[in-house]
């Protein structure tokens, strides 16, 4: 098991190397490989922001561990409650984008893994972001529960 995650380390680095030199990849001082397809339009999520996606996640070696489009059914969920990688990468587009996410293992499932996704994998999302939920504003409320708990001191 320990030979397998240090042989997937080191296809996912090699992998992430060469996805790196294609044209218009970047990567972040995370570790993070993406490709801008789509920037799309309007603000980028922020960490507290809902987004609303379809995607499709693969292994370096093309094998399909999810994919929301076959699901007939766009994920949502806010921003910093995903992997790392996702956080990250999608703050690189907007409304109607779309980015390819090359993620390697630490900011994704490590060396624990999950099932059907082995430990020390690198992960390949093709990732369209369809809509950006704003997080609620903070209202006027909690000011007002401060003052009625202040009187209730007195």
């Amino acid at each position: 098991m320990e030979k397998d995650a240090a042989d997937n380390e080191a296809k996912g680095k090699e992998y992430r190397e060469k996805f790196a030199k294609e044209k218009g990849v970047k990567t972040s001082s995370t570790g993070l490989v993406y490709q801008v397809v789509e920037a799309g339009k309007g603000e980028a999520p922020k960490d507290s922001d809902t987004v609303v996606v379809n995607y499709k996640g693969t292994l370096i070696d093309g094998k399909e561990f999810d994919n929301s489009y076959t699901r007939g059914e766009p994920l949502s969920f806010r921003l910093d409650g995903v992997i790392p990688g996702w956080t990250e990468g999608l703050k690189n587009i907007k409304k109607g984008g779309k980015i390819k996410l090359v993620i390697p293992p630490e900011l994704a499932y490590g060396k624990a893994g999950v099932p059907g996704i082995p430990p020390n994998s690198t992960l390949v999302f093709d990732v369209e972001l369809l809509d950006v939920k704003p997080a609620p504003k903070a209202d006027a409320k909690p000011e007002a529960d401060a003052k009625a708990a202040d009187s209730a001191k007195k």
